[in-house]
């Protein structure tokens, strides 16, 4: 069924050195230890002249931060993409015209392309609008972008530069690339526009978001994760935040050439995921905790069975046999809700060998351990938390949330029992994100659980671009899992990696 046809009719500096002790002299005239009064700065006075005193590099930044104007952040599109978007808004609507909307649905992006292409020139005749080669196909592109994509964001997914898109309303678009945020040069015809590109995401994966329901959480087909809020609650208009799917697997070893961490680090933590320690993943918004997720599944053997539950399926397990789960919401009734904690009692009847949690942030944290210590051994899971000592105790926090009528001594023993390593992930200021931490956890001693410190990375100096220097020590302890690397064959290099 052709989709076309229905009628053709109209219609810097370096940073001073701190920390270098004097003797104490007399102030003299002209110089000395102390300066004259005169040489310091007034209040009101310039940047430069607080230069002379330490810090004035910093004090500089806050001065030009302070008088910094908020209107920047308005994208200025000038150019071709100005040339092309406003010829667009012209051939869109008679281009409708033309289009079975149904039908067209049912094509492919290249295949409608094609369909297009001799109904452009048409539409562009009748506006009297001559266009080069380059620009007929700019101009194909965005209107195939428009009817079967996700319009004006399909470039910034292609983009493989671009880790975050954040959409704040129809007109204001900031994006992340290399650890750094900055303004995207798109906009949205209007609100309508964005509101149904945002309807078009969440619909793929059997979600909705309107009034009723204004929050959404959904996927892309790459395996991308999207959140959607859309007015009463966000008073800016529709807001999407996309954390893009890498494309290419990370592993440990490309960890290590990132300058993510240590080879001897990244040794230990293949031992780890091979010998089926249980594994939690520990870190901020945005500091790598699915990646490094995905990272350590490449070291599970492929006879095991391995089941993932998640909100929003976005694990991309790098093994045959996986299993992903994900959660359901509520319908219009408020019934059939299928929580975290329902796909982690069910998979325990489903013969895993792992169960690995997208992330945990309530009750289920208790059923993820009970599954830790019964068999499931190599169980792993992210949570939000800035320290492994912070992280054992929202698990504590966790657990309690529940109705579940234990004394916290018996939750934190539990914990003890159940979980042989955190690694500690963090996104740093210059951008770079970095395994800080790789912890053990020991046991119980009284009512506090004991952690030992394998690996640590230390922070050292800021060079003058802001590039943050460090180094990765290991703790020189011999490993309280060896044991447990010993049944794998895994005892000796497991050993060299951490002294």
């Amino acid at each position: 069924m052709s989709a076309f046809g229905k009628r053709n009719g109209t219609g810097g500096g370096q940073r001073p050195a701190f920390g270098v002790a004097r003797p104490m002299h007399s102030p003299e005239p002209g110089g000395g230890q102390f300066p004259p009064i005169d040489s310091v700065p007034l209040p009101g006075a310039t940047a430069d002249a607080g230069a002379s005193v330490g810090g004035g590099d910093a004090m500089s930044r806050l001065n030009d931060r302070q008088q910094g104007s908020g209107d920047a952040a308005a994208p200025k599109i000038e150019g071709f993409e100005a040339s092309v978007h406003k010829i667009k808004e012209q051939v869109l609507p008679r281009l409708l015209e033309r289009v079975d909307p149904e039908a067209a649905a049912t094509l492919s992006k290249d295949e409608l392309a094609e369909e297009f292409r001799p109904i452009i020139g048409e539409v562009l005749a009748e506006l009297k609008i001559n266009l080069n080669r380059r620009e007929q196909f700019a101009l194909e592109k965005v209107l195939v972008d428009e009817l079967l994509g996700l319009g004006p964001l399909e470039e910034l997914l292609s983009d493989p530069d671009v880790s975050d898109i954040m959409v704040n309303g129809p007109e204001q678009t900031f994006i992340e690339k290399k650890g750094k945020l900055q303004l995207a040069q798109i906009q949205f015809r209007d609100e309508q526009h964005l509101f149904q590109i945002a309807q078009r995401i969440v619909n793929k994966v059997g979600r909705r978001v309107d009034q009723t329901t204004p929050l959404a959480d959904a996927r892309l087909q790459d395996g991308s994760r999207v959140n959607v809020i859309v007015p009463p609650l966000s008073l800016r208009g529709t807001a999407i935040s996309i954390r893009k799917f890498s494309a290419k697997p990370i592993t440990l070893d490309m960890y290590v050439g990132f300058g993510s961490m240590s080879p001897k680090m990244a040794t230990a933590l293949k031992i780890a995921g091979a010998c089926r320690f249980n594994i939690v993943i520990s870190g901020g918004t945005g500091s790598g905790k699915t990646t490094m997720l995905n990272a350590l599944s490449k070291m599970i053997d492929p006879g095991e069975r391995v089941l993932t539950i998640e909100d929003a399926a976005e694990l991309r397990l790098q093994q045959p046999h996986w299993l992903p789960l994900e959660t359901r919401p509520p319908n219009l009734e408020g019934q059939g809700e299928i929580s975290i904690r329902d796909l982690v009692k069910n998979a325990l009847r489903m013969r895993p060998d792992r169960i690995i949690l997208g992330e945990i942030r309530g009750q289920e944290c208790f059923d993820l351990l009970a599954a830790m210590n019964t068999g499931h051994d190599g169980s792993m899971c992210t949570l939000h938390s800035n320290s492994p000592r912070e992280a054992l105790g929202r698990m504590e926090n966790m657990v309690m949330m529940g109705d579940i009528k234990i004394p916290k001594e018996a939750i934190s023993r539990q914990i003890a029992d159940s979980v042989d390593l955190i690694i500690q992930v963090k996104r740093l200021r210059d951008g770079s994100r970095r395994v800080t931490n790789i912890t053990e956890v020991i046991g119980m001693e009284g009512p506090v659980i004991v952690t030992q410190e394998l690996f640590k990375f230390e922070y050292l100096e800021e060079t003058a671009d802001g590039k943050i220097i460090g180094e990765y020590r290991s703790m020189g302890l011999r490993p309280y899992t060896l044991d447990k690397a010993k049944q794998y064959g895994f005892d000796q290099p497991f050993l060299e990696a951490c002294l």
